[in-house]
């Protein structure tokens, strides 16, 4: 599903996505609020690609009412958009900007489909900055007793934005034993994704801007 409240910016994204073969736009919305109307209606609703601001209903909110269903990609401007980093505690499954490219619009939308999180490691790095010190709750951090050693280290890497690959080199480990242990990390803490895992490492205080 597509949710804009521009027609042409809603219409071309469809119009690129109905393109590929492994793709179909199974729906468009024009609010949130009409977005939540039609997603309880289609039962293989993969994924959301949700602007943010929008009249009736944002994507913030529609986000947090889609919460465990149809996985949800932010659109954002990223500049003008404050809110994006609600979006993700929301649920969001990650962001894309309004001015990428064609193959990155698919490429997005297959990650967010295939389970993954949606993670531009610079992208990343500039929005928890941004944010993040107004975020901090190091009450959450008693749930980190949880990890090991080694996957703490990894949980802060990946909140720091780095990928398996980057991981893998700073722990000089191989790409597969980070895919394990990110996994691993994952699932003590009962996250979703590696969203969720930036998200919890900044509340934790495990992690700050700029360090």
């Amino acid at each position: 599903m597509v949710v804009d409240d521009q027609d042409l910016v809603r219409d071309g994204i469809a119009m690129i996505l109905d393109g590929q073969p492994d793709i179909e736009v199974v729906a468009q919305a024009v609010d949130g609020a009409d977005a939540i109307r039609q997603a309880a209606a289609i039962l293989d609703l993969a994924v959301v690609l949700m602007d943010v601001r929008m009249p009736v209903m944002d994507g913030i909110e529609a986000t947090r009412q889609l919460a465990g269903g149809p996985r949800v990609l932010i659109l954002t401007t990223f500049d003008l958009d404050e809110y994006v980093y609600d979006a993700l505690r929301a649920g969001a499954s990650g962001f894309l900007l309004k001015r990428s490219s064609r193959d990155e619009l698919i490429n997005a939308v297959r990650v967010i489909a295939g389970g993954d999180a949606l993670l531009a490691p610079p992208v990343t790095r500039r929005l928890i900055d941004r944010f993040a010190d107004t975020r901090l709750d190091p009450t959450v951090a008693a749930g980190l007793d949880v990890l090991t050693a080694r996957e703490r280290e990894v949980l802060v890497l990946v909140a720091k934005g780095n990928s398996n690959a980057e991981i893998a080199d700073e722990l000089h480990l191989t790409e597969h034993t980070v895919k394990t242990h990110v996994s691993r990390m994952l699932s003590k803490l009962g996250l979703r994704d590696r969203v969720q895992a930036v998200i919890l490492a900044y509340d934790a205080g495990l992690v700050t801007a700029g360090r």
